[in-house]
């Protein structure tokens, strides 16, 4: 006992001993670190996913209710084409993601035509 006083003066008895009640009760062991699950990488993006997505804008194209909203856009509704969205996809949070997707698609439409 004499040893573990003189080596380790700044820690409690109760780390050496395997004490039954208290704070640090219990046998005493290595704690392993945390492995990352699969929940933890959803809705990252893979690049093989976004190009397939890409291919397919650019095929299909847009919606009709997609085109509705970027024209409320284009004449500066942007609460009505949240409401609009938000109608048509059912949650704010969704309505939100697809307004600032089809600014950002003016935006570059724009940005095509000036070039």
């Amino acid at each position: 006992m004499n040893y573990f006083i003189q080596s380790n003066l700044s820690r409690s008895w109760s780390y050496f001993l395997e004490m039954c009640v208290g704070l640090e009760k219990g046998h005493k062991v290595t704690t392993l670190p945390k492995r990352e699950g699969p929940a933890a990488r959803k809705g990252n993006k893979n690049k093989r996913v976004k190009f397939i997505r890409d291919v397919i804008r650019e095929v299909s194209g847009f919606s009709p209710y997609e085109k509705r909203v970027m024209e409320l856009l284009k004449v500066n509704k942007d609460k009505r084409a949240l409401k609009f969205c938000k109608k048509r996809l059912g949650t704010h949070r969704r309505a939100k993601r697809k307004r600032e997707e089809m600014i950002s698609a003016l935006q570059a439409a724009r940005k095509a035509q000036a070039a």
